[in-house]
């Protein structure tokens, strides 16, 4: 314990004398652990229920779809109290959970509420991560940037790799239904210390240095200061936000990289959505609880070791980590013993934790901060619409020629993913993570086109075209 200890000075650095960032990082840990208790026993519980692998596939594609939606909630993100958004999402997704070991209680517990709860619950939490990533340009400096997203990640992965594990053992000694329980007791130490973050304003940050936060009473008075969602709709503010973000990354590099992204988290989608079924050949909940484990083990060790690349261009190193990934998934599931296929397993998530680092690393870097909760949203929809669609049509195919065919399919996305870099010179010759520009990315030339007329005039100065 002392040795820990000693340690999370030097792997804080800077950041430790942040309490704001401090309290999300906490919160974040909590949350986290209670989403994988949820998850698992989720997932399990269907396949518990139905021995089908299509209605596996057919729960991650309700736990996933709502992800496809979250850029309708980056102009409320940027509007609203990032505070009140944390603490809203966690009260809100805790009376939820409750509805499953409620339904148990009174007899009328059926495959039918858990894949009713599963969309909801997921909806809820697409205002959390863009929220989080609205708040750190505020709350730390550039140069921490990096780390901090380090941090959040392997906040985020350790608690899966801890509690992924935990609930295979749990749900085989205490059942299914008591981890969600559990998991609504971690909502609601998760709000409590969310409701302690204070995040800067815009405003503030032309006068206050980016790591400095304000006081509760400074925070309750720029809470009161918020637009109000009716305010906002019923001005047509939302609207115009929500065209702002299409706008600013339409036509640019980030969207021809989001082209690889989708093959790659199609392929991803139905890999998860069958690894139930897989787990049943191989163990139980026990060996599903291991597997995920590992995955999120691998992806941890990714995002722990991305603050030590992030000097490296960033085109180069997706090219190495999706064809890496690719390459040890399929000998992975080529193997028959289960020891070494989980030891594979774990290796060919690493490259995907630091990737997902440096990528929202590059976001934060070059996307303007009062667009980024909107923009963050709209890539996260993108980035992971063909997840769900992925967990459909897996489970019905696993159903008809087995589940470890379809996992193969996310060794070829990857391996497509890093091909599909490596032949485009603009994504191949990315710089390093934190020195990419919105100039570099060519994001917002089409909305400064969109705001200027022809002759330099603004928009609102050049007569409108008709239909």
């Amino acid at each position: 314990m002392r040795r820990i200890r000693s340690r999370l000075p030097t792997v804080l650095g800077d950041l430790r004398s942040n309490p704001a960032f401090l309290r999300l990082l906490a919160g974040r840990l909590v949350t986290n652990a209670g989403d994988s208790l949820y998850y698992i026993a989720a997932m399990w519980l269907v396949f518990e229920l139905t021995g089908s692998p299509l209605y596996t596939g057919i729960a991650g594609f309700l736990v996933r779809a709502p992800s496809a939606l979250s850029f309708l909630t980056g102009p409320l993100v940027d509007r609203w109290s990032l505070r009140r958004v944390l603490v809203g999402t966690q009260l809100t997704n805790g009376v939820l959970v409750l509805a499953v070991p409620f339904a148990a209680w009174t007899g009328h517990l059926s495959v039918w509420v858990i894949l009713a709860v599963l969309p909801v619950v997921t909806l809820v939490n697409q205002f959390v991560y863009p929220a989080q990533n609205a708040a750190l340009p505020r709350m730390i400096e550039e140069e921490n940037l990096a780390k901090a997203n380090s941090l959040l990640s392997a906040a985020y992965q350790g608690a899966d790799m801890t509690f992924n594990a935990a609930s295979g053992v749990l749900i085989a000694v205490v059942g299914a239904v008591t981890l969600f329980l559990i998991d609504s007791v971690t909502f609601g130490v998760a709000l409590l210390l969310f409701a302690g973050v204070t995040v800067p304003t815009s405003a503030d940050l032309v006068d206050v240095a980016p790591d400095t936060t304000v006081d509760d009473a400074d925070a309750d008075a720029h809470d009161a200061a918020d637009t109000t969602v009716d305010d906002a709709v019923s001005s047509g503010g939302y609207l115009a936000d929500l065209r702002e973000g299409f706008a600013y990354v339409r036509g640019s590099l980030l969207v021809v990289l989001l082209i690889g992204v989708v093959v790659a988290n199609f392929a991803a989608g139905a890999l998860l959505g069958v690894l139930p079924a897989f787990a049943a050949t191989v163990g139980g909940p026990d060996a599903y609880g291991f597997l995920m484990a590992v995955y999120a083990g691998g992806t941890l060790a990714g995002t722990l070791l991305a603050s030590r690349v992030d000097d490296r261009p960033l085109g180069r190193f997706a090219v190495v980590s999706n064809v890496l990934t690719g390459i040890l998934l399929a000998v992975a599931l080529a193997l028959a013993w289960f020891p070494a296929t989980i030891g594979l397993f774990f290796l060919t998530f690493v490259p995907v934790g630091a990737f997902n680092v440096l990528f929202f690393t590059m976001l934060q870097s070059a996307v303007d901060d009062d667009l980024l909760g909107r923009v963050s949203s709209l890539i996260t929809s993108v980035a992971t619409v063909a997840i769900p669609v992925g967990s459909a049509v897996g489970g019905a195919v696993a159903g008809v020629i087995g589940s470890r065919f379809v996992m193969y399919w996310w060794a070829v996305g990857n391996l497509f993913f890093g091909l599909y870099v490596a032949v485009r010179p603009g994504l191949r010759s990315l710089p390093p993570a934190p020195d990419i520009t919105a100039d570099l990315l060519q994001v917002g030339t089409r909305a400064d086109a969109t705001a200027e007329g022809t002759d330099g005039s603004t928009a609102s100065d050049t007569p409108r075209a008709t239909d």
